[in-house]
């Protein structure tokens, strides 16, 4: 129903779902990463001893582990470049939030090593992924300015659900690393049992953080397909 001033759009609604969903995972990150950071690791390892002695364990010569500025949680593999960020707080800390984080960067590094299997298809996929997480909602605007041409607007969702799978291949590849992460605290002697658990924690937050993406993405494409997928140029 059309209003002189106010046009209510029902599939707002699922933004509105992602964005929430997005704001309690990184809620939830926060908390869990706060509340174990004040915890000490017995063995007394930082977060970049940790890192270089994995990938020291796993035969991994070529990536280095570096120091970077930026906030906690700014970690990541450089698969390119061969290089572990890690960030002030998780390189020089020896918390047990630290070396979870630090373990998991490691457990991508390992993906690597092994070849496995969703990294190639996420790494296959990234850059139509990137495109279609810029260009999906234009070309289904452009679809829509040239008096609604359906093929270009199919296009432009098709494109988008490109980005959406992409997110969705993300999953596992976040799940395994952590996965990784924890066997390898384990079993080189980093942790102590109850230290795991918390690492667990962490990166179970962590990892909540992509499932949300992931959701968020879905709900913007379910919209998408809600508004202009069953339409039809009129004559």
């Amino acid at each position: 129903m059309m209003y002189p001033f106010y046009y209510f759009d029902p599939t707002y609604i699922l933004v509105l779902i992602g964005a929430i969903i997005s704001m309690i995972a990184s809620g939830m990150v926060q908390s869990a990463y706060s509340k174990y950071s004040q915890v000490r690791c017995m063995a007394g390892l930082t977060g970049g001893e940790v890192a270089n002695a994995i990938l020291r364990n796993n035969g991994i010569t070529d990536v280095r582990v570096e120091c970077i500025r930026g906030n906690a949680l700014t970690n990541y593999y450089h698969p390119s470049k061969g290089v572990i960020c890690l960030s002030e707080s998780v390189y020089h800390s020896q918390s047990i939030s630290a070396l979870g984080i630090a373990a998991h960067e490691c457990g991508h590094a390992i993906q690597y090593q092994q070849n496995y299997f969703p990294v190639r298809l996420k790494n296959a996929l990234s850059p139509a992924a990137s495109f279609g997480s810029k260009a999906g909602i234009p070309i289904i605007l452009l679809g829509i300015l040239f008096g609604y041409n359906a093929t270009l607007v199919n296009i432009g969702i098709w494109v988008f659900a490109i980005a959406v799978f992409v997110q969705l291949v993300t999953l596992p590849v976040e799940f395994n690393a952590s996965s990784r992460a924890l066997v390898c605290l384990e079993q080189y002697g980093m942790v102590t049992q109850e230290e795991k658990r918390g690492s667990a924690k962490v990166l179970r937050a962590a990892a909540l953080t992509y499932v949300a993406a992931a959701a968020a993405a879905i709900l913007q494409l379910l919209r998408l397909i809600i508004l202009f997928g069953g339409r039809r140029r009129d004559d």
